[in-house]
């Protein structure tokens, strides 16, 4: 995506703590503009107090959604239509979701089914099924913790707690299968691979994101989890990679 791109954010905050906005925001803002951004949830209530001065700081349209039926989520349905009716009415790069409810599942991959980008933030709550569909899903609470840690504690200490370990990463079976797979979709017949590929890759394929283990980017993650060699050209700077198992198994081969 380019940084011009028009992004439309949808919060469900019956399911989404106030205090992850300003992360979500932060984190959207590197893919585009987030000019359409609503807010839904029943206003009357006292557990959306929280939210008002949000509204007011990042420029937030609230949305008022009645509970006309008792156990009946008129927000969720409220949403859905809003976001099929800017699917076909405006001119949107990427769709970006703050709930943690699999109601929304359905709305994500028909959104995805036209070939638009989605990202969707939740809660460690969050049911797979939604996380799945996302292009990319990022934890709130991952985003609410950089934030606390960048306000309150300057130094690097608390910064590197939150990071997932080498050991912790590598005991991942998902993570590390999702990293060798697309470097094998992507690598060359030596075996290397432009790590930009193979984000690229790992992006159409799976909702991944490295600020869940802790990381910025990609490439700090392939640095830590030591599964891969690593080449940076001189020039260009750009970084290829290569499973370190791939030696043994040339000579296992011949």
């Amino acid at each position: 995506m380019k940084k011009e791109d028009h992004i439309a954010l949808f919060i469900d905050c019956d399911n989404i703590s106030a205090n992850a906005i300003e992360g979500i925001l932060n984190e959207l803002s590197k893919y585009g503009f987030v000019n359409i951004r609503q807010a839904y949830g029943n206003w009357t209530k006292d557990n959306l107090k929280n939210w008002e001065s949000k509204l007011l700081e990042f420029a937030i349209k609230p949305i008022q959604q009645f509970d006309y039926t008792k156990n009946k989520n008129a927000t969720d349905i409220m949403m859905t239509i809003d976001a099929i009716d800017l699917l076909h009415t405006k001119d949107i790069d990427a769709f970006a979701f703050a709930t943690s409810d699999s109601d929304f599942t359905p709305v994500v991959m028909r959104v995805q089914a036209e070939g638009i980008k989605v990202f969707g933030f939740g809660e460690k709550k969050t049911p797979k099924a939604f996380m799945a569909a996302c292009s990319q899903f990022i934890f709130t609470e991952k985003l609410m913790n950089n934030a606390a840690v960048k306000e309150s504690q300057p130094d690097t200490v608390k910064q590197v707690s939150m990071l997932k370990t080498a050991k912790e990463m590598r005991s991942d079976t998902w993570l590390v299968n999702l990293l060798r797979n697309a470097l094998e979709q992507t690598m060359d017949e030596d075996g290397w691979a432009n790590l930009a590929d193979v984000g690229t890759y790992i992006s159409n394929s799976s909702s991944f994101s490295p600020i869940n283990y802790g990381y910025k980017k990609l490439s700090g993650l392939i640095k830590v989890i030591d599964l891969f060699d690593i080449y940076i050209d001189a020039e260009s700077k750009l970084i290829s990679i290569r499973d370190k198992r791939f030696k043994s198994t040339l000579l296992e081969n011949i």
